[in-house]
């Protein structure tokens, strides 16, 4: 893999503002295709940038600047795609059978940091496992790679036949801190539909209510809600704990979610917290957070 070639930057311009993300071209086989894969596991940062960015721009490393567009978004991966407008070629990297990936495989993670320089960080998987994330986010297999890479957001995690196995998407835990990837098997399992619907239609979505939540060993706590959740109007505070959903108890993080997926959208909810000593139910409707993103062009 040539990283000078196949690396570039993002640009999502806003009024005033603009933020910079790394990203890699794919092609499947010799297929070159003007699809580039994002991680938007942050939903509540990352994904708001990119659908509400009035300009979005990819700068190759050759100097070539190039407008695009965000085409769709899988929630429960968290992998976005935007597509490159204007014809190509385009410089492009294989994707791998992220499957196979174990723990201590070698890996390395290229990014472009924003003085378009090339930042490539080699390393290794140090585990594979469950991920659970505050914004009603879980992954079943996810990547933890080590050491991280300062260009994180969204760069490719190559192995060492320069083949794209992942995305990677987040900094985890204090100083050294590891990197999280998305395996692009989650990708592949989703693409034809993300290119031709921009979402995933051949399965129901997950139920949303935007509700933040840690871990603590007093239970599950509510850290806070999305702006744009049914959760922010629906009475809860921060520092509640979260008993019951529907009258089946909550054991953590990873339990909420599953019961709560379990609901149907627009089914009313009944939550009970803990809130000062005293129980207080809380009614609530989820929604599908995709119907909250004005419908990607194709």
């Amino acid at each position: 893999m040539h990283s000078d070639s196949l690396l570039f930057i993002v640009f999502l311009i806003f009024t005033g503002a603009a933020v910079v993300a790394t990203l890699a071209l794919y092609a499947r086989q010799a297929l070159i295709v003007s699809y580039i894969v994002l991680g938007l596991v942050m939903g509540p940062s990352l994904l708001g940038w990119v659908t509400d960015a009035t300009l979005i721009q990819v700068s190759l490393r050759a100097g070539r600047v190039v407008p695009a567009r965000f085409l769709g978004q899988d929630y429960e991966s968290g992998i976005g795609v935007i597509k490159l407008e204007g014809a190509g070629p385009w410089p492009h990297a294989p994707l791998g059978n992220s499957s196979t990936v174990s723990a201590g495989d070698p890996v390395a993670i290229v990014g472009v940091n924003s003085e378009n320089e090339v930042s490539a960080t080699q390393g290794s998987i140090q585990e594979i496992r469950r991920f659970t994330g505050y914004w009603e986010y879980l992954l079943e297999r996810a990547f933890i790679v080590t050491p991280p890479n300062p260009s994180f957001g969204g760069s490719p995690l190559v192995n060492t036949q320069g083949e794209i196995i992942g995305v990677t998407s987040l900094r985890l835990g204090d100083p050294p801190n590891v990197n999280l990837a998305i395996p692009i098997e989650y990708f592949l399992a989703a693409k034809d539909e993300l290119f031709k619907e921009g979402r995933i239609k051949s399965r129901p979505p997950r139920p949303w209510l935007g509700l933040y939540t840690v871990e603590t060993p007093q239970g599950l706590v509510i850290a806070g809600a999305s702006p744009s959740g049914p959760a922010l109007d629906a009475g809860f505070e921060r520092g509640d704990v979260i008993v019951r959903l529907n009258a089946e108890k909550v054991e953590g993080q990873e339990d909420f979610y599953r019961k709560l997926w379990k609901t149907r959208i627009g089914e009313e909810l009944n939550i009970v917290v803990l809130r000062e000593s005293k129980f207080q139910v809380i009614s609530v409707r989820p929604i599908d957070r995709l119907s909250l993103l004005p419908k990607p062009g194709n």
